[in-house]
């Protein structure tokens, strides 16, 4: 075992040997240890219970269960918390601002606290968007034996006898604003469209980051899937406290699970099921926190061999609790294994590896469709494309899935923030066939890269779904659905092509050649380069203007910790 294994194999004793340790005994005592728990290895559950959000409300019972299948096997846990936000309350309005940068809080509260505390192993339970991934970096950073479980999807609400979730009630209000429906009918949608505890129901982002979190390995098999309100979600995180004494067992770390191969197994199984376009995010900053070397490139390489199977909303018909009924995320990486898509070598904190463990996984059940035949996909490539030009010389992510065209050509309306967007579709302003352009919304100029689905909600209200174009230099909901490009890097605020742009230009967006480029001279765009001036940094002090100054590239993952050279 190498010196930082070892080093990190007994690190709670550091805190609790020796005549001199006896202070901290006493603080230990306070909170309920005995002699005999002083002998244990000291495992920290991170819980992201909150109540202000359903995704994560009944995340402290299930904090209890992992706590408690921790101590029956042979551990001293302990509870601690971190933050979360909700992202559908803090969509549409300033608060939005702070919901990726929350990904961030949450990997250094983890961090601090398990370093803080010398833990030997956490078990991490999330559930909204910025949970998943916040924990995952956190054990990466840390590399201490480590199980994520997953709180679970919310089951669809229920509307005259149809499905509907939280993004029918952002498209209830383009509708009410187009007059397609009333007041009445829009509270009718408000009342019904989340009935209990659980993440969003779609393919949205946690769905998404959940799934991807499972095929890298880190979580148990089915935790992606698995409900919230079902009965076995506490098993799973009963399971997950006594895995992770085994794995300090085993001396199996983070590391040894979160290789470049088994990322790779996470943007398979995205791209099989047509998720978030934030899984490019929070792939790239989960892969930087383990040290492994991930790039755009490599999701258009994955992308071009794995089929798009999955009919799930925003773009589909089918929840996650279908995918559930229908077999769940192990069905769907049986099949992808099957077919030679899935590194069926890479390690998992359940010891066993993806084909070992996917050995015992029934197939998807017959006559389900959810999943469509292999050999008729929806899309016959992943429907998440990297596109590059001279608007996005780092990179954008378009969202292919539910598209009938692959290539829009219009002139530019721009707009200088959210706010100027939705005044301009609210008052008629975007016609069928422009090119909105929401810019100075990047992970700095934002700050913190928001979520443009109230915008795209308005869009599909609006009856102009697929007949505009939406690009930005923040980012989209995983519920948002249209011909909508995000993530363009370099950022308007740093003086990325985007900030150059004019209303009126042509802008041509061709997802078969993966291109995205705007009609300009060079020596026009050189005038327009050399007129630029850098935007004010809208906040001074406090959480954001931190985050602005030391976030990166949303193509480099928006990290907070690039080396200062790089």
């Amino acid at each position: 075992m190498d010196k930082t294994k070892k080093d990190l194999r007994i690190r709670s004793k550091v805190i609790s040997e020796g005549v001199n340790r006896v202070p901290n005994r006493s603080m230990l005592r306070a909170v309920g240890f005995k002699d005999e728990d002083f002998k244990k290895p000291m495992i920290g559950i991170a819980s992201t219970w909150s109540e202000v959000t359903p995704c994560n409300v009944h995340i402290d019972k299930l904090a209890e269960q992992a706590k408690g299948g921790a101590s029956d096997n042979g551990g001293a846990p302990m509870i601690f918390n971190t933050i979360t936000v909700a992202d559908g309350i803090a969509m549409g309005h300033e608060g939005m601002f702070y919901s990726l940068p929350s990904r961030e809080v949450i990997a250094d509260s983890i961090e601090t606290v398990t370093n803080a505390e010398r833990l030997d192993g956490i078990v991490a339970i999330g559930g909204c968007d910025k949970t998943t991934p916040g924990c995952l970096i956190s054990l990466g950073r840390l590399n201490v034996p480590s199980v994520y479980v997953y709180g679970g999807t919310i089951q669809p609400g229920k509307l005259d006898g149809e499905d509907i979730d939280i993004v029918s009630s952002f498209e209830a209000v383009g509708q009410y604003h187009e007059g397609s429906i009333d007041e009445e009918q829009l509270h009718r949608v408000e009342c019904h469209a989340c009935p209990g505890a659980g993440a969003c129901g779609g393919m949205y982002t946690a769905n998404t980051m959940a799934s991807a979190v499972e095929a890298l390995g880190m979580s148990i098999p089915g935790s992606s899937s698995t409900p919230a309100v079902h009965d076995y979600k506490e098993n799973e995180c009963r399971q997950a406290g006594e895995l992770v004494v085994e794995l300090l067992e085993k001396e199996i770390y983070p590391r040894d699970i979160m290789t470049k191969e088994a990322f790779e197994n996470a943007i398979t199984v995205v791209m099989a099921l047509g998720g978030s376009t934030n899984a490019f995010l929070h792939l790239l900053a989960m892969a930087h926190s383990a040290g492994v070397d991930l790039d755009l490139d490599d999701f258009e390489r994955i992308r071009q061999e794995v089929p798009h199977i999955a009919d799930m909303k925003p773009s589909g018909k089918y929840v996650m609790q279908d995918l559930y009924e229908s077999g769940g995320v192990p069905a769907v990486m049986k099949l992808l294994l099957e077919e030679g898509l899935l590194h069926g070598d890479c390690l998992t904190v359940t010891g066993k590896t993806v084909a070992e463990n996917l050995a015992e996984v029934p197939s998807l059940k017959e006559g389900q469709k959810v999943i469509v035949p292999f050999d008729k996909p929806i899309k016959p490539k992943g429907p998440l494309v990297v596109l590059k030009g001279n608007l996005a010389p780092e990179g954008a992510v378009a969202k292919m899935s539910g598209q009938k065209i692959s290539r829009f050509e219009g002139p530019a309306k721009v707009y200088n923030s959210e706010e100027e967007a939705t005044n301009a579709i609210v008052g008629d302003d975007v016609q069928e066939g422009d090119v909105v352009v929401i810019r100075n919304v990047g992970p700095k100029g934002g700050p913190g890269m928001p979520e443009m689905l109230s915008i795209t909600a308005m869009i599909v209200g609006k009856g102009l779904g697929g007949k505009v174009a939406l690009i930005t230099d923040g980012r989209f909901s995983g519920g948002s659905h249209g011909f909508v490009i995000g993530h363009v890097a370099p950022e308007a605020f740093v003086g990325g092509p985007i900030g150059l742009l004019e209303t009126g230009d042509t802008i041509t967006i061709d997802s078969d050649t993966q291109q995205i480029n705007f009609e300009v001279s060079d020596e026009e765009y050189e005038r327009r380069k050399q007129a630029w001036v850098k935007p004010e940094p809208k906040h001074k002090t406090g959480v954001l203007a931190k985050y602005a100054r030391l976030v990166s590239s949303s193509a480099k993952g928006a990290v907070t910790d690039l080396d200062l050279d790089e």
